[in-house]
């Protein structure tokens, strides 16, 4: 498993489709994830440490876990089938739950707690951005730092 940071979401043109950007925190590879609106919405949110005036799902899912005394330890991304990116939770009580990458990485982020992929995952859907290609991926974080919940047509 390699460890992942969250670079930050991004609509993909021309299918206006929204894409949520891992990066490898030892290497060069990138991770794209297609994901839904709702789930953007919500990354990009923990990312601006934006705190809704209601808990949103993930922040509830968050609060849940507190209430319970237990704690995500790990947010796995296991597969890719058919284009179709698999993960799991994993707990501090060793249970391991499936889920969406966008929902596990969105908790993670309310969390604190780490992402990693399996290396078959990057060495299929990875894309390498070499070290000189850098300066577009900090304009892509600048432009991650303006970015509201209406870009994605929802409101909090």
């Amino acid at each position: 498993m390699k460890h992942m940071e969250v670079v930050g979401v991004r609509v993909e043109m021309p299918a206006n489709q929204p894409i949520v950007l891992l990066k490898e925190t030892d290497g060069e590879r990138y991770l794209p994830i297609w994901i839904g609106a709702v789930e953007a919405t919500a990354i990009a949110l923990a990312q601006q440490g934006v705190k809704p005036a209601r808990p949103l799902t993930h922040d509830l899912f968050r609060d849940v876990l507190e209430a319970l005394d237990t704690t995500l330890a790990t947010v796995n991304i296991t597969a890719l089938e058919n284009g179709i990116f698999y993960a799991e939770l994993v707990f501090s009580n060793g249970v391991e739950v499936s889920a969406r990458p966008s929902d596990s990485i969105a908790l993670a982020l309310r969390t604190g707690t780490p992402i990693y992929a399996r290396e078959d995952v990057i060495e299929e859907a990875g894309v390498p951005i070499p070290d000189e290609q850098e300066d577009e991926v900090e304009r892509f974080r600048a432009f991650l730092d303006n970015i509201t919940p209406e870009d994605f047509g929802r409101t909090t």
